[in-house]
């Protein structure tokens, strides 16, 4: 899921009550593997393609994975890979149980966890519980079934308004643009009842009143727990449970509200409920199985809820995600972020990009205040350069950082597709999204001077084009350069790794009375300490070294105690 973050979604410190339940949260609560933890998004149609066909499927990502054991990683989350029609690359899941032939299979699935487990590196899986696709044997029933149909209690048929119901029940819009609502034809080809789906027509929403909807999706976190994955990312996360009745909002251009307020079909109280069910399910499960919410909030504190302790593990920090690359700003997010989780006993995250949104190579290429969909590549250097400060500012915080694919060889969003290739449904709603959601999936490169780049078998083709320049990008290519984007990750993870101080705990301690646009944090555990500093500003700028550098984005010299800090650019220190 996406959505545009407006102006109120910067964050919003915490009030005392909103968060219920967090004084169960304990400050001597046991240290989970999830509380620092690195975690690789996989997006499988672009990560490797081990037949030929384009496509990236199950039996290429394991092929790869001893690439992200030795990037230094601690999970890998895959996108989804279930049975599906791909109306939106997967999120409209026909089968739970089945993985979508284009992947592979279970038996391909089942290896890709075992060998994972062998390299040391856990497996989160993405659920989607809000939606199903309509080729979802459930769905395909109900319209077959007409009107007072058992199957359409398990998702939202409303008759509609107006003299013949030609008008839909309400009027919520699509997440994607349109109308959130569409009309079927009964079985002898009337006109017939509106079905409700937040995003694509052929994403029809569940409804979680309906007790067969929770009992199924029990059901099917128990088969995935069984086959051995180590947790579940959950899509729309906050969108399960709509407001009684289904009220209208009123007006239109309601993608512009989201972000602002709750609304009757977002970030509704109800949602807490099933994952208290869920929590239950997976503490059952020996290992530390997780749920992480994909929530989008109007605030922190309200994301906080999700990850009280007898709900979620995680929540995604979209707060931090669409900060600009501005000292003040980034301040605030952070602190918000850390005083917000720190009541429910919840580590914060933090993530730069997602197959959502534009990379931050490229956002932070443009002028701010653009939000996190661009069409623009901008100054390509510029961004790169913020690009791998950022990354190294989000892998000092306290917390579990999330990687997508491909940032760590710092790949910029591909902004010049041609319409013809172009796969993300809000493309092709006009009301809605800007649909540009592709430029950020074109499959990584891997190997070699010509496309496909080592993504599949020589002189194969990719699902989405490849840029020229991207040879130069490769992992083979940046293997062994100290100055390449990929060994700065792979020493920041490496360091992170062997360092006490960076990600765990809860707090900064931020050292005041540098010059405007310069952030600069310490840690200090009993092991030892650190500090990070960051130039957020367009030029160099000289400051009191703090100690040692561990590892720079830019090239840092210290001199007579001081260091000549590049423009943009972070530093990590040893104290």
């Amino acid at each position: 899921m996406t959505q545009y973050l407006t102006d109120a979604s910067r964050p919003v410190a915490p009030a005392a009550d909103t968060a219920p339940g967090a004084a169960a949260a304990s400050a001597a609560e046991p240290r989970g593997w999830w509380r620092d933890a690195v975690i690789y998004q996989v997006y499988p149609r672009s990560f490797a393609d081990s037949d030929g066909d384009g496509m990236g499927d199950l039996p290429g990502i394991r092929s790869r994975l001893p690439y992200l054991r030795a990037l230094g990683v601690d999970a890998v989350w895959l996108s989804p890979f279930y049975a599906s029609p791909q109306a939106d690359a997967g999120y409209d899941v026909a089968d739970y149980r089945a993985i979508d032939p284009m992947f592979g299979d279970l038996h391909d699935a089942d290896a890709l966890i075992r060998d994972a487990h062998g390299l040391g590196l856990r497996v989160i899986v993405d659920l989607v519980p809000n939606h199903s696709s309509d080729q979802h044997e459930w769905f395909k029933r109900a319209l077959r079934e007409g009107p007072g149909s058992p199957l359409r209690e398990r998702y939202h048929f409303r008759p509609g308004k107006g003299e013949d119901g030609e008008l839909p029940p309400n009027d919520w819009e699509s997440i994607f643009g349109g109308p959130a609502w569409t009309r079927t034809n009964n079985p002898d080809g009337t006109p017939g009842e509106w079905y409700l789906h937040l995003f694509a027509p052929q994403q029809p929403d569940f409804n979680w009143e309906n007790r067969a909807v929770a009992d199924e999706f029990r059901s099917i976190l128990r088969f995935w727990l069984d086959m051995g994955v180590d947790g579940f990312r959950i899509d729309v996360a906050h969108g399960m449970v709509k407001a009684a009745g289904l009220p209208d909002i009123g007006g239109h251009d309601q993608l512009k509200l989201l972000g602002n307020d709750v609304m009757p079909f977002f970030d509704q109280d109800g949602v807490h409920a099933i994952y208290r069910e869920w929590r239950k399910i997976l503490d059952e499960y020996p290992g530390e199985r997780i749920g992480v919410a994909e929530a989008w909030t109007p605030t922190v504190a309200r994301t906080a809820n999700y990850v009280r302790p007898d709900e979620l593990h995680q929540a995604f920090n979209f707060q931090y995600l669409g900060t600009d690359w501005d000292a003040a700003a980034l301040r605030e997010v952070i602190d918000v972020s850390l005083d917000a989780m720190r009541p429910v006993g919840a580590p914060a995250t933090w993530v730069l990009s997602n197959h959502d949104v534009t990379r931050h190579a490229t956002r932070f290429a443009n002028e701010p205040g653009l939000g996190t969909q661009l069409r623009t590549p901008g100054d390509r250097a510029l961004g790169l350069r913020r690009a791998r400060a950022a990354s190294l500012l989000m892998l000092a915080l306290p917390g579990s950082a999330y990687v997508y694919q491909g940032e760590e060889l710092g790949l910029p969003d591909v902004t010049d597709l041609p319409d013809e290739a172009r796969q993300d449904p809000a493309f092709f709603r006009g009301a809605g999204q800007d649909g540009f959601r592709d430029g950020c999936r074109v499959p990584i490169p891997w190997s070699g001077t010509e496309a496909p780049y080592g993504f599949g078998p020589e002189g194969g083709a990719s699902w989405l084009p490849q840029p020229a320049e991207w040879a130069e990008l490769s992992v083979e290519a940046q293997t062994g350069d100290p100055n390449s984007t990929l060994e700065m990750y792979r020493s920041a993870l490496a360091v992170r790794r062997e360092h006490p101080a960076l990600g765990a705990g809860t707090a900064v301690t931020w050292v005041d009375g540098l010059p405007e646009g310069v952030l600069a944090f310490r840690r200090d555990t009993a092991e030892g300490s650190f500090a990070c500093t960051v130039n957020l500003t367009a030029e160099a700028v000289r400051i009191p070294a703090p100690g040692r550098v561990l590892l720079s984005s830019a090239q840092a010299e210290v001199v007579d105690g001081a260091v000549e800090l590049p423009s943009d650019c972070t530093v990590w220190w040893a104290v």
